[in-house]
């Protein structure tokens, strides 16, 4: 935990009282004293720190902070992720993860390869699937967090909602293993958002790839090795942005 994330509403004047999961992280792995500045921040909103001048170090725990959040949350992420859904296990880590590298919107959707049942998940309730957003949040030093829209049905996705949001992207990456390009080809420079769409455990089938061709998305590939979806997801998105931070100094 590289921040404490808490709730406006929390908040009183300059004072911040924690009694929960968060203090007890303070006391026992921060192992932080009287005096000590750590970082705070609202969620969805400023950061900053917040001084600790109170504390009880045994259950249960609480912590006193006096806070300053005068900067502002992070720039929005410019990527955007398109997920055909995975079983519920890898998507928690999934959530965490490219929280924690950065994402503006997560949209779930349906593919031929999901399985019925993980569309019946807890974890797509908005109060399940927060906590890992705030986890990544948490690592990555972030109030932001992620958008996230559930498609459960592909066609009215790629023929209904897709048109209507693509002209805010200036690139369309398609992940396949199969694909005609390579990264290093299409991601030349860094301006404009972008997103990239993974599939499920198994690839998208071609029904699904014409579909999104048909939208203007551009098949790519990291190489011939298949990935499980949760490793292709990181390595994707590591390697997209590093790719556009050089194209950046160019």
């Amino acid at each position: 935990m590289n921040i404490i994330l808490v709730e406006e509403a929390e908040i009183a004047g300059d004072r911040l009282t924690l009694i929960d999961r968060r203090a007890e992280h303070i006391v026992k792995v921060l192992r932080a004293e009287p005096g000590d500045r750590l970082r705070v921040g609202v969620i969805g909103g400023r950061r900053g720190f917040g001084t600790i001048d109170g504390m009880k170090k045994k259950y249960p725990f609480a912590v006193e902070l006096q806070v300053d959040l005068t900067d502002p949350p992070g720039v929005l992420p410019p990527i955007d992720l398109i997920l055909a859904l995975p079983r519920p296990i890898m998507l928690k880590r999934i959530l965490s993860q490219v929280t924690t590298l950065g994402v503006g919107t997560i949209h779930l959707i349906n593919a031929n390869r999901v399985e019925k049942s993980f569309w019946e998940a807890g974890l797509l309730e908005p109060e399940e699937y927060r906590t890992h957003l705030l986890q990544g949040l948490e690592q990555a030093v972030d109030t932001r967090l992620p958008e996230v829209r559930l498609h459960p049905k592909f066609k009215p996705f790629i023929e209904d909602y897709w048109p209507t949001v693509a002209g805010d992207y200036r690139s369309l990456l398609l992940a396949d293993p199969a694909g005609s390009s390579r990264l290093t080809e299409v991601v030349t420079d860094n301006s404009g958002r972008l997103v990239l769409a993974v599939g499920p455990e198994g690839g998208w089938v071609d029904y699904e790839l014409e579909k999104f061709k048909e939208q203007g998305f551009c098949c790519c590939t990291l190489g011939e090795r298949i990935l499980k979806v949760d490793t292709a997801v990181i390595a994707l998105h590591a390697a997209i942005s590093t790719l556009r931070e050089v194209a950046a100094y160019r």
